[in-house]
């Protein structure tokens, strides 16, 4: 009986500790540009994946060389709000919270999108 305690008890706290490393944000932030990729993939948890063009000057070189910030959704609605932004190709602000820890089923990055801003008018 006292076996089976402890193995709960120890269940209890590694559950407990992944939880905090999953929940618990490690930083957050903003990224703007225009979204090259978008999609919904996996080959058993299905999740929103995707590519931001930052854009960007080297320094260095002194010409413009392309950044891109890789991330997970998991979020329907901003999974959309997202879509609908590279239909028209509109730059946007992704709102972001980096994870100590990724789980498969939430994606797969560290940086999930949050929320989504959408920088003035459609391109002509």
């Amino acid at each position: 009986m006292r076996g089976i305690l402890y193995f709960l008890l120890f269940l209890l706290v590694v559950f407990g500790v992944l939880f905090v490393l999953t929940g618990w944000s490690y930083s957050d932030g903003e990224r703007a540009g225009t979204v090259s990729k978008f999609s919904r993939r996996g080959y058993l948890f299905k999740t929103y994946e995707g590519v931001l063009n930052v854009g960007g000057f080297s320094g260095e070189t002194g010409s413009l060389t392309p950044q891109y910030f890789d991330f997970s959704v998991k979020d329907d609605a901003v999974a959309q709000q997202i879509t609908d932004a590279v239909k028209t190709g509109q730059r946007v602000t992704l709102h972001y919270e980096e994870k100590i820890l990724r789980l498969p089923w939430n994606g797969e990055t560290k940086y999930y999108i949050t929320a989504v801003e959408v920088i003035g008018p459609p391109p002509s």
